[in-house]
């Protein structure tokens, strides 16, 4: 049997290897405090909330095609873990500016403020915090501040 795709024009993203993402924390309602201040920042922004406090969507379009992130109500969450974190792109070094000091604002913890990180490559500028239940977030952006230049020859 020969696989088919679906026309391109039906996919609200393209080349992405993730759909979305999902996380577990202990209080939505502070969870959702923290992460629409810390996300509008990097274009995203709570687009659905899901009944009885169970949860909430993120995303830059609108409707459940538009998630790109979810918290989800748990009664229980263990954090940290080992080697796990989330990182959001970021349109600019500014907007990991904001994203750092609106986690920090809302209720995260400092995890690696805003900076050059020229081990992962000359232009990795990032910021991390620690989200009220302790999960290990980033925000990245791989822009350099000017073109490279070339030597002729």
């Amino acid at each position: 049997m020969r696989f088919r795709a679906a026309p391109q024009e039906t996919w609200l993203k393209t080349n992405v290897m993730l759909d979305h993402i999902s996380l577990g924390v202990t209080d939505i309602d502070r969870s959702r405090r923290f992460y629409d201040a810390a996300l509008r920042p990097l274009g995203l922004v709570r687009i659905v909330d899901f009944g009885e406090r169970r949860g909430s969507d993120y995303g830059a379009a609108p409707g459940s095609l538009g998630v790109e992130f979810t918290i989800t109500h748990e009664a229980e969450v263990r954090t940290p873990i080992p080697g796990a974190h989330i990182c959001f792109r970021a349109p600019n070094r500014a907007a990991v500016d904001a994203f750092h000091i609106a986690a920090l604002a809302g209720g995260g913890r400092d995890d690696g403020g805003p900076g050059l990180r020229p081990h992962y490559h000359a232009d990795y500028y990032c910021a991390f915090v620690l989200d009220p239940d302790g999960h290990r977030i980033e925000a990245v952006c791989h822009a350099p501040t000017g073109p490279t230049i070339v030597a002729a020859g």
